[in-house]
């Protein structure tokens, strides 16, 4: 069955670094638009960043322009996303996200995309 399983976050000091993955099966990994999306209590769900099938094409929100860098391994099934001078408005729960074809709005659900991981928390407090 299809799944996306999403590791490596945790608690961090303002400024610190994190590096997230998602482990990918079930599915054509190297066929899907990948996403990294967020969601907290104060802003609700946010696209954080995203990248095209080859790899070759990314987009950042402005506030993660800079600091946050995706990436994946398509021989690994897997997306990444390093996440640098974390601020406390990165708290969050994020989740990796996959679509055969790309949007480009604010999503308003996790259901807008084919598939989605189970959600590891982001936690950036001094």
């Amino acid at each position: 069955q299809v799944q996306l399983v999403e590791s490596g976050g945790g608690l961090v000091q303002p400024g610190g670094s994190l590096r997230l993955s998602c482990a990918a099966s079930g599915f054509i990994f190297s066929r899907y638009w990948m996403y990294w999306v967020r969601q907290s209590p104060e802003k609700g769900l946010e696209r954080v960043s995203v990248m095209n099938p080859s790899g070759g094409t990314t987009y950042y929100t402005d506030s993660e322009k800079g600091r946050f860098t995706i990436s994946r391994d398509n021989a690994k099934n897997t997306l990444y996303l390093q996440m640098n001078d974390l601020k406390s408005e990165d708290t969050a729960v994020y989740y990796c996200a996959a679509r055969t074809s790309p949007i480009w709005h604010i999503p308003t659900s996790l259901n807008e995309y084919d598939y989605w991981g189970q959600g590891t928390q982001v936690t950036v407090s001094s």
